[in-house]
């Protein structure tokens, strides 16, 4: 096999590995909190026992309580960049949530979501949202049975999520100024396989 044809396999194997999402660029300036099955010791966890576990190259949680479950981050942030790598099955409903005011009491009132709830509802804050602060446009994006990237930011007051290099929210809100971020189980099966923040 010639040296082009030895790049495009290599490249069409990478993409089916990604699962379809798109990859991240360098890791300068980066800080990993989760890369593959390792990363759960950087958590605290808060909220009703879920059955997180590190299971074929990711962490994972199928199962809980009637209330959701959070690994919420040890450390405080103002001003940063965040890139998520999740799954979702159809079912899920999950979400990061970011500048947390109480890392012992996490809501959608205390934290800003970037939800992940493809069933939810009310379509108007669905995946890619943000929670009670910015609708997504509908039809509302889908993340169940696939890999996916969000890519989120906080600086000041702007709030910004993109969600498989797709923009799904772009607003002002200064409600919350900082705090821990919290990945959630809330129902179904989610997967994180790639966790990183940089501080802006």
């Amino acid at each position: 096999m010639n040296r082009t044809l030895l790049h495009a396999a290599a490249a069409s194997a990478l993409a089916l590995g990604l699962g379809g999402c798109a990859a991240f660029g360098g890791d300068a300036g980066w800080t990993t909190l989760v890369d593959g099955a390792r990363g759960l010791e950087n958590f605290d966890r808060v909220g009703p026992e879920a059955d997180w576990a590190a299971v074929d190259g990711a962490i994972q949680a199928t199962r809980g309580g009637k209330d959701p479950s959070y690994l919420v981050s040890r450390q405080s942030y103002r001003d940063f960049e965040m890139r998520v790598e999740f799954w979702a099955s159809d079912d899920a409903n999950s979400g990061v949530f970011m500048r947390c005011r109480d890392p012992k009491a996490i809501g959608d009132e205390s934290c800003y979501e970037a939800n992940v709830f493809d069933q939810r509802p009310d379509q108007t804050h669905a995946t890619g949202a943000i929670v009670k602060v910015a609708a997504v446009a509908q039809p509302a994006p889908r993340a169940g049975g696939k890999w996916n990237t969000f890519e989120l930011k906080a600086q000041g007051t702007r709030l910004v999520v993109v969600l498989n290099g797709q923009k799904t929210v772009d607003v002002n809100d200064p409600k919350l100024a900082a705090g821990p971020f919290a990945l959630q189980w809330g129902r179904g099966t989610v997967k994180f396989r790639k966790v990183q923040i940089r501080p802006l």
